[in-house]
């Protein structure tokens, strides 16, 4: 792998971070105490792009590799993670699934929509009674003549307020666990759809979670994506490259501390002098900044894989593990360095730091990235 970006993805790099400093810092502290990002942010992104990226240009997308990708991602993780996880999920997880699994009619009336910022997805697996354990998942569709009829809920659904289409996962056979499986788009203004915003969150404030509540909603035949049964096929793969995004955004996470504590440490002082001249100061920088590189290349390898067409579902726990931990530490040393001014939502690790604790919890607990990649190294499972 060449870790020497090439001038297209500078420039992409470039593009995000100054979107970043003009469009998104500024509004920070307002969009987190409000528990509400400026929706109007969606279209910018379609405009500049980054909700195409590594969508081909026939169905509406920019193109682009995955790295360019993760550069994006990680740039919006800096600034505020509310933001990334609107494009981590309506393109990540759900735009990307349209493209790999769904029949030219869906890619056709979803992706230049979804591309564009002009409709946004939400990802539709997580129940109120199953997360890490998505396979005994119990919202049910059932057939009837040429339509399908569902009843159950989803809980925790990022985009789930904003979404114009959910990629939903249930049951549709009596085979147990993900045998049983499927995936439906279904528009969000379906009758039957009800969703109720989640509020009081620890971190993630300016994000529109929701639950969703399906009762009696009905969808033809042709909303399913992918073959009868295969859905589980689909939620997994979306979310082995949704790990490599996650993974993205929490290296911004933990550049945006190190650059917090090294312009903190460098402006107060302390005993006569600024604080970045103590020694135990600059071993918390140090750590951040360790852990801000290790991240940060183990989530580049991830890209380097798939945009060379090599396995990387391990690789890509690997990197979702490590730097969902590690955000969490950059974030919390970034606060020591602040002393008490860092609890004070006026500046910015506090926030940092309630955004990275998510981070170790959706898409895979850490527990689970650790029974992911012990069983690929040993063969063996174990629950």
């Amino acid at each position: 792998m060449d870790l020497e970006l090439s001038e297209e993805q500078a420039a992409v790099r470039r593009l995000a971070r100054d979107f970043v400093d003009r469009e998104i810092t500024p509004h920070v502290v307002d969009w987190d105490r409000a528990e509400a990002v400026d929706r109007g942010v969606v279209k910018q992104l379609g405009d500049l792009g980054f909700l195409g990226l590594t969508i081909p240009e026939e169905h509406g997308g920019s193109g682009g590799d995955h790295l360019a990708y993760c550069l994006v991602t990680e740039e919006l993780g800096r600034g505020d993670s509310s933001v990334r996880g609107i494009l981590s999920v309506s393109l990540g997880l759900v735009g990307k699934s349209l493209a790999a699994w769904g029949s030219a009619e869906q890619q056709a009336e979803w992706l230049p929509r979804l591309c564009s910022g002009e409709a946004i997805g939400c990802f539709g697996l997580t129940e109120p009674g199953t997360g890490s354990d998505a396979a005994n998942l119990t919202t049910r569709a059932v057939r009837d003549g040429g339509d399908w009829v569902i009843n159950g809920a989803k809980m925790f659904i990022t985009n789930g307020t904003w979404a114009d289409v959910v990629l939903l996962f249930a049951r549709t056979g009596d085979e147990p666990g993900h045998r049983g499986i499927s995936a439906f788009l279904v528009p969000a203004g379906t009758p039957g759809l009800e969703r109720r915003p989640v509020h009081g969150k620890l971190g993630l404030r300016g994000q529109a979670t929701a639950e969703l509540v399906f009762d009696d909603v009905r969808v033809p035949a042709s909303a399913m994506i992918a073959p009868e049964g295969k859905g589980f096929s689909v939620a997994m793969s979306a979310l082995a490259k949704g790990r490599m995004s996650v993974a993205a955004g929490c290296v911004g996470i933990a550049q945006a501390s190190l650059e917090a504590a090294l312009s903190h440490a460098a402006q107060r002082e302390q005993f006569g002098k600024p604080i970045a001249g103590h020694q135990l100061v600059q071993e918390l920088i140090a750590d951040i900044a360790v852990d801000v590189d290790t991240a940060r290349l183990l989530t580049w390898r991830v890209a380097d894989h798939i945009d060379r067409g090599l396995p990387f579902a391990t690789e890509a726990s690997v990197a979702k593990l490590h730097a969902s931990e590690a955000a969490v530490r950059c974030a919390n040393n970034a606060l020591q360095v602040f002393g008490g001014y860092g609890y004070i939502d006026e500046y910015p690790v506090g926030k940092l730091l309630r955004d990275a604790r998510v981070m170790t919890l959706y898409e895979g607990t850490s527990q689970i990235q650790k029974l992911l990649i012990g069983r690929a190294l040993t063969g063996v499972a174990a629950f």
